[in-house]
């Protein structure tokens, strides 16, 4: 059952509005850790790294977008201006990213976010019957099925992560 802070997220709302089933894992996050957001989580949730999934936010020909890629890869911004039919994509500024989304850097989730962003996550995703993504702020993760993220966000599936 969910900490009264975390049924707040808007990604909780939005996945308990559709009725999707979730698990919602909170850790204590470290402000220190060397390893990126999406790597200590997988670390002190004991997850497999493969099945979590980082929120990344970019510019693409000047429209920011999402991308959600694995925790163990890099983003391939030439395949992501791809995937939605642009030309060039640069990552975007960490305020206009928090801004658009409606949550803290380190904290993007791909659901509930304040604007609806165009959504492209990496096909690897299907690999897993579940996966991880960040449930709306630091040290909150939810473990949901690959067709749900992709149905909630109307995500583009691409070959979007590269190692």
């Amino acid at each position: 059952m969910p900490r009264k802070e975390q049924a707040g997220t808007p990604a909780l709302v939005a996945l308990a509005a559709a009725g999707v089933p979730h698990t919602v894992h909170a850790y204590e996050h470290d402000p220190r850790t060397p390893a990126g957001y999406g790597l200590e989580a997988a670390t002190v949730l004991g997850l497999d790294p493969a099945q979590v999934y980082k929120t990344l936010v970019a510019e693409v020909d000047g429209r920011l977008t999402v991308a959600v890629v694995p925790v163990t890869g890099h983003l391939d911004l030439k395949a992501l201006a791809a995937a939605v039919g642009g030309k060039r994509a640069v990552m975007a500024e960490r305020p206009d990213a928090e801004r658009a989304t409606g949550y803290v850097a380190g904290g993007i989730s791909p659901l509930g976010q304040r604007s609806a962003l165009p959504t492209v996550v990496d096909e690897t995703i299907y690999l897993h019957d579940e996966v991880y993504v960040s449930g709306g702020r630091r040290g909150l993760d939810v473990c949901l099925a690959p067709d749900d993220l992709v149905r909630l966000t109307d995500a583009v599936v691409a070959d979007l992560a590269r190692a």
